[in-house]
């Protein structure tokens, strides 16, 4: 069984789906993270799917539709469990130092980003023009995350290691810089001649030139 099959068989109602529904949203998933929503056609995804473009209009009225029936289930069961789960294991740990903090947060999401790339890609080129999974992505993503990382800073702030700055403030000027990195790391850029460790590390120092306290 291929990797999409098995995401179908796990993130989709299998027994509604028909065959040619199953190449439709494969394909669909390879062309929007190939090429954005925008660029890419419904005619395109047909020839992929080796379907008629008539029967993607059976099953989903609009290219719109066909996103979101394949979005939906991909933020709610898999990209919000896997990601606010997975970085449950850092946010759990004690880090006696920021940087240390820092650099698991770039190191965990670095693994979530290359697990489940295409996907990945697709919810960041869609989410600032598709309100619907803006919403979606705020309400189980977002907040959960920003909040429990706000209340960490609070803790590195008393520590006297990180300047007097409204948390939740701290960590958006964070989380935005390594999220910039991997980005541009793992999918505007990916064919650079990349130094992984040093790129992390120069980040790190970036974050607290910013946010660190030089009187600590």
């Amino acid at each position: 069984m291929s990797e999409e099959e098995l995401m179908i068989q796990q993130l989709f109602d299998e027994e509604k789906l028909t065959e040619k529904q199953k190449k439709i949203i494969i394909a669909a998933i390879e062309t929007f993270s190939e090429k954005g929503y925008a660029a890419s056609s419904t005619n395109e995804i047909a020839k992929k799917a080796g379907v008629a473009e008539g029967t993607i209009f059976r099953h989903y009225k609009t290219k719109k539709d066909l996103l979101m029936s394949i979005v939906t289930p991909l933020m709610t069961r898999l990209i919000a469990p896997f990601i606010v789960d997975d970085f449950d294991k850092v946010l759990n740990r004690q880090y006696e130092q920021v940087e240390d903090f820092l650099r698991a947060i770039i190191e965990n999401r670095r693994g979530v980003i290359k697990k489940i790339l295409p996907v990945v890609k697709i919810m960041l080129q869609e989410i600032p023009f598709q309100p619907e999974l803006r919403e979606q992505f705020i309400d189980l993503i977002a907040k959960r995350i920003f909040d429990r990382v706000a209340n960490i800073i609070e803790g590195y702030q008393a520590d006297g290691q990180l300047i007097e700055m409204p948390p939740a403030s701290l960590a958006r000027l964070a989380i935005t810089s390594i999220l910039g990195y991997l980005a541009t790391r793992y999918i505007l850029l990916p064919d650079l001649d990349w130094d992984d460790e040093l790129e992390t590390e120069r980040t790190i120092q970036f974050i607290m030139n910013g946010i660190g306290n030089k009187k600590a």
